[in-house]
């Protein structure tokens, strides 16, 4: 009589461990594209980033998602873009980060995949002063993004 070997046990072996290594393969699918004339601070930190709203705050103006939101000049914001009782605030980011935290926490309603983490990634220009990138995450964080990480260059 001839033996034949059983086959589909080894098959579904095979294809459970393909699942589990494609699972625990993990790649940063977040992609960086810093503006030519941005120039970003460096760091030796090696965390990988993390999906969030993409904000921007360049020389001329602060953008969300690409979209620009207050003008900058050289840098600096103007007294008409900070609220006249709280100097911190600025008034037009809130409103461009409250939309886009809307948005997201209507579609996480209907999707159970997605969640809203209050996430947001900052490139910040490295010349730019302190007092400027402070008032932009203390409006993140009243706007619900209070998770707000710098995006960097590596320095190694």
């Amino acid at each position: 009589s001839t033996f034949k070997i059983q086959s589909t046990s080894m098959v579904d072996m095979f294809v459970i461990l393909l699942v589990f290594l494609l699972k625990s393969y993990s790649t940063s699918p977040i992609n960086i594209t810093p503006n030519e004339s941005l120039k970003l601070p460096s760091s030796t930190s090696s965390q990988q980033p993390t999906e969030a709203l993409k904000l921007v705050i360049s020389k001329t103006g602060i953008f969300v998602e690409d979209e620009k939101v207050v003008s900058l000049q050289e840098g600096d914001l103007s007294a008409t873009d900070v609220d006249a009782s709280d100097t911190q605030f600025i008034r037009s980011l809130f409103n461009a980060l409250d939309g886009a935290a809307k948005k997201t926490k209507a579609i996480a309603a209907i999707n159970n995949e997605l969640e809203f983490a209050g996430n947001v990634l900052v490139q910040a220009e490295r010349s730019l002063p302190y007092d400027v990138i402070r008032k932009v995450m203390y409006t993140s964080m009243m706007a619900g993004y209070a998770n707000v990480k710098l995006a960097v260059v590596s320095d190694h």
